[in-house]
């Protein structure tokens, strides 16, 4: 007879990646893991995964059985999740991974506002620009940028996503103004990234998309240490659009090549599609839609405000 368990922990290995990441995930022993798909195996009677010492890859046949059956256990995970819901506000601990800049600015912020709207809530906050395999990693919500690849996910698109180019004033007076992207050249930009050696930045603009090498004194793979050297007067850098609005506003910073942006990406928030969304993730997740789409520039200054704080108490 056909046992669910074991579905399920063919499932697991095909998202998690291999039998050990699954056997850690699911808190039973790799030889259980091996046992139940061989089972599984047995009672359908087709090989469904193809196991070397090196790689674990599906069968035409397994493929199809994993897209059919995890159907199946995402309807069985839902129905029990939302008998919860209806009976509970979100509780418990939710694990969040974000990329460096977008967690230092605008995330902390909305974890902060979470844990005092449900004091029954704990967040793990990771912040890396790596992207992690969420279900090895335990991780429940992820926000990436840019392009997804990974099939395993669902996704929800937050908003578009774009930086522009700012510098200080004073920086300006002293080096003057560019006019055309390369200008750029010639003048000292912020990097985001490790090195001060010369970088490439891909621009938008009314000739379509340009890129330019560039290179300067200061470079950082924090936004918030990037933005702070720009406000310092120690180059031109890319900057989100929403971030760099409060500095404009207040003189701190000043647009350049207005016409240009870097090419325009999207925020997303993702997690397992394996898992129904829980009450905790979706309070997170609508949360953090509140905050972009209907903050506005009095957020993006309090966000910023929050930061400012946060280097002059440093």
């Amino acid at each position: 007879m056909l046992d669910l368990n074991d579905i399920v922990v063919f499932a697991r290995v095909i998202e998690a990646g291999s039998f050990t990441a699954a056997a850690r995930l699911l808190g039973i022993p790799k030889t259980t893991v091996s046992r139940r798909i061989a089972a599984l195996e047995r009672e359908v009677g087709v090989r469904l995964l193809q196991r070397t010492t090196r790689s674990l890859n599906m069968t035409d046949a397994g493929r199809l059985y994993y897209e059919q059956s995890s159907q199946a256990l995402r309807a069985i995970e839902a129905a029990n999740l939302r008998l919860a819901e209806a009976r509970a506000e979100p509780s418990g601990t939710i694990r969040i991974t974000a990329p460096v800049g977008f967690g230092g600015y605008f995330l902390t912020s909305t974890v902060f506002d979470f844990l005092a709207m449900y004091p029954k809530t704990r967040v793990e906050l990771r912040l890396t620009d790596d992207k992690l395999n969420l279900v090895e990693s335990g991780i429940d919500l992820a926000f990436r940028t840019g392009i997804l690849q990974d099939s395993t996910l669902v996704a929800r698109k937050l908003g578009p996503t774009h930086r522009i180019l700012c510098a200080s004033p004073d920086y300006l007076a002293r080096q003057g103004i560019p006019e055309v992207p390369t200008d750029l050249a010639r003048h000292h930009c912020v990097i985001a990234g490790a090195s001060t050696a010369s970088a490439d930045w891909e621009l938008e603009g009314p000739h379509g998309q340009e890129t330019v090498q560039v290179a300067g004194r200061f470079a950082a793979n924090e936004m918030q240490a990037v933005i702070a050297a720009a406000i310092a007067g120690y180059g031109i850098a890319q900057v989100p659009h929403g971030i760099a609005e409060a500095s404009i506003k207040d003189g701190q910073l000043r647009r350049v090549l207005n016409d240009y942006t870097t090419p325009v990406g999207g925020l997303y928030a993702v997690y397992p599609s394996s898992r129904y969304l829980s009450p905790l993730v979706r309070a997170f997740i609508d949360l953090a839609v509140g905050r972009l789409n209907g903050a506005g520039t009095s957020e993006n200054e309090r966000v910023v405000a929050m930061s400012r704080r946060y280097w002059a108490d440093s």
